[in-house]
This record gives C-alpha cells, sequence and structure tokens, in this order.
C-alpha cells in the first residue's frame, strides 16, 4: 500500500511544472552565488594565553586582552598542547603564546616573536580575531617593533566559502524538505482531493510516512548536487566521512519534512502554512549559528541553541566537512538531532486528522 502512495507522491510532484525545475536549478544557484556574497562581523572570540615568560610585561599584555570588547578571555594555559587541545575541542578560538624572556628582549631593543594560532574553520573569525589580537600586541608602547608569528588552524588559506558551503546545506534542506511539505497536505485541503484519502481504510502512519519519504530522497539529491558543485566550482571537498554527511542530512530532512506536515495539518490555506512555515525557519535559521557564531548572541538567545536542531547540524557538519571530524566527534549533535526528529516525526503522524 505505501508503494502506491509513495508512487502518488512522486507523480504529483512530475506532473507540477514548477516543482522539478525548482528542486534542480534551486540548488545549483545557490552553490554559484551564496558562497561569494557571505561575510558577517565577529565579537566575543575566545582566547587562550600561554604566558612562557611570567613577566611584568607579559602579565600587563594578558590584562589588556581581559580588557579588550572583543575578546572573552578563557584563561591561561600550561602550554601551546594544552591550549591547542581547547582549539580541537571549540572551546576556544585563539590561542597566544608569549615566549620566554619577552620582557627581557623587549627591553634589549629585541623583537621577541609572539604566536598566534587561530581556529580558521571560520576564516572571517579567525582573521579578524588575529587582527585584533594583534593591534593590542602592538600596542603596547615597549612592543612597538614586536611582529607576530601566526598559525592558521584547519582553514589555512581564510577562504570564507570554507566556512559557508556547510551552513548551505542547512539552508537548502530547510527551505525544500520543509516548505514543501508544509504546502502539500494543505494543497490536497483546498483542492479537495485529500477527503478521497480520508475515505479509504489507509491509516495515518502509512500516509504520512509516504509523504515523508519523496523528500528524504530529495534531501539526498540536493546533498550530491551540493557536494559535486563544491568539489566542481571552488575545489573544496569534504574532509570527513561522506556518510556521516548523509546521515546529516537524512535526519534534519526528517525534523523540516515533520515540521512541514506538522504546520500543514493545522493549516486550512496555504498562504496561512507559508506564514507560519517561514516564521519558524527564520527564527531557527538567525539563532543558529549559521552565519554568525552563537557566542556572539545575548545570554537570553543563545539559550534557545539547546532546542533548536539547525544548530546542532551546522555544528556538526562544519565539524565533518572543515575538520575531517569522526562519529565519536559528533555523538552529541547526532543523538539531539536523532531525538528532535523523532518526536516531530511522531507529532506529524498524531497531528494528521482523518475525518471518513
Amino acid at each position: 500500500m505505501i508503494r502506491f502512495l509513495i508512487q502518488k507522491e512522486f507523480l504529483q510532484i512530475r506532473r507540477n511544472w514548477f516543482l522539478p525545475r525548482l528542486i534542480v536549478m534551486f540548488p545549483i544557484m545557490m552553490m554559484c552565488v551564496m558562497p561569494w556574497v557571505m561575510n558577517q562581523e565577529i565579537k566575543n572570540i575566545r582566547i587562550d594565553v600561554v604566558d612562557n615568560d611570567r613577566s611584568t610585561h607579559s602579565q600587563q599584555l594578558v590584562h589588556r586582552i581581559e580588557a579588550s570588547n572583543y575578546f572573552v578571555f578563557n584563561g591561561q594555559q600550561p602550554s601551546y598542547k594544552a591550549a591547542l587541545k581547547d582549539i580541537e575541542t571549540s572551546k576556544s578560538d585563539i590561542v597566544l603564546v608569549i615566549p620566554p624572556h619577552y620582557s627581557r628582549d623587549l627591553k634589549n631593543g629585541k623583537q621577541p616573536q609572539l604566536l598566534i594560532a587561530a581556529n580558521a574553520v571560520n576564516g572571517t573569525k579567525g582573521s579578524i580575531g588575529t587582527a585584533y589580537l594583534s593591534q593590542i600586541v602592538t600596542s603596547l608602547p615597549a612592543a612597538i617593533a614586536t611582529q607576530p608569528s601566526t598559525l592558521y588552524l584547519y582553514n589555512k588559506h581564510l577562504n570564507y566559502k570554507v566556512f559557508m558551503i556547510p551552513a548551505l546545506f542547512a539552508i537548502l534542506l530547510m527551505l525544500m524538505t520543509g516548505f514543501l511539505p508544509a504546502l502539500n497536505i494543505v494543497s490536497e485541503k483546498e483542492l479537495g482531493t485529500i477527503e478521497q484519502i480520508n475515505v479509504t481504510p489507509v491509516s495515518k502512519w502509512p500516509f504520512i510516512l509516504a509523504k515523508l519519504i519523496p523528500y528524504w530522497l530529495i534531501a539526498l539529491f540536493l546533498i550530491s548536487v551540493c557536494l559535486l558543485l563544491s568539489w566542481l566550482i571552488y575545489g573544496i571537498t569534504c574532509q570527513g566521512n561522506l556518510l556521516l554527511v548523509y546521515l546529516l542530512a537524512m535526519l534534519l530532512a526528517l525534523f523540516f519534512s515533520s515540521l512541514g506536515l506538522i504546520i500543514s495539518n493545522y493549516s486550512e490555506t496555504m498562504q496561512q502554512a507559508i506564514f507560519v512555515m517561514w516564521f519558524f525557519v527564520v527564527c531557527m535559521m538567525l539563532l543558529s549559528g549559521l552565519f554568525t557564531p552563537t557566542r556572539s548572541m545575548p545570554s537570553f538567545a543563545y539559550l534557545t541553541t539547546y532546542i533548536n536542531p539547525m544548530h546542532y547540524f551546522i555544528d556538526a557538519i562544519r565539524t565533518v566537512f572543515v575538520r575531517g571530524g569522526t562519529l565519536s566527534s559528533i555523538a552529541h549533535q547526532l543523538v539531539a538531532l536523532c531525538l528532535i526528529s523523532s518526536f516531530m516525526g511522531v507529532w506529524a503522524v498524531v497531528s494528521y486528522k482523518k475525518n471518513s
């Protein structure tokens, strides 16, 4: 039975003159245009300091960093290895290493070399954060001639496209697997064809599952097109396991397709469904860390990230795509996505009212 229901959904999509073109052209246009135009300001950069000098001058430098409005001072680490571990676990964004004899070299008129190691997965965040820190270092009267040495991690060329392309995966999945299901049932309500299903012995579970499966397959197609275009146009490839990328995409597609069907179940007109869906989409997108780091948000807004599946997806997809993370690196994001998506899937079934 479910096979014929799925066949019906694909026939409806194919017979619509606009949807097949949208499914093919939209990811192509997004991948060709959006990576070139996305750019944002960065604030609240988390920094670790490794002070190997422990002198008055080095402490003055540390205090100036603490007083800066651009940085969140995580504290001093005993070694560069410990500080680098904070970057690898996303607890810190930049590490400043003050060399031994820093104060003595300044007094002798030499140029001590400071090391700035920045997490440049977000190229803009890494470059701007490094520029802020360099200004603080060179602003000290005794350190005018100091030339910092900078080491970028993961995204060595500060290519902002490396950071934004995984975010485009989330936008495409959100729009295509969210809005299309949101318009599905409500459009059948307006046309009156839903009554033909309501008078059949088809239960709610097969009916809703048949509505969801086509959009999961569309999600796989979208991700495949995006990965191919990322390689062909920008030369950017996934550093981790591609199976993890597809797994994350399927979980996000499950959430948004379920959300779309829930909104469709409660809506009476397509206009109402579009407005409600747009409200949730904009809120989740802006509060997810897609464009700007979530640490830049006020504390009350940051709390919303704990229930925002977009936040978990973007954090996990960037870990896999850019850093080459493994399954253990994104375990808690996967668990969160599974729980939220499963809850929404059950809600989509329960909320459907089958009137005979």
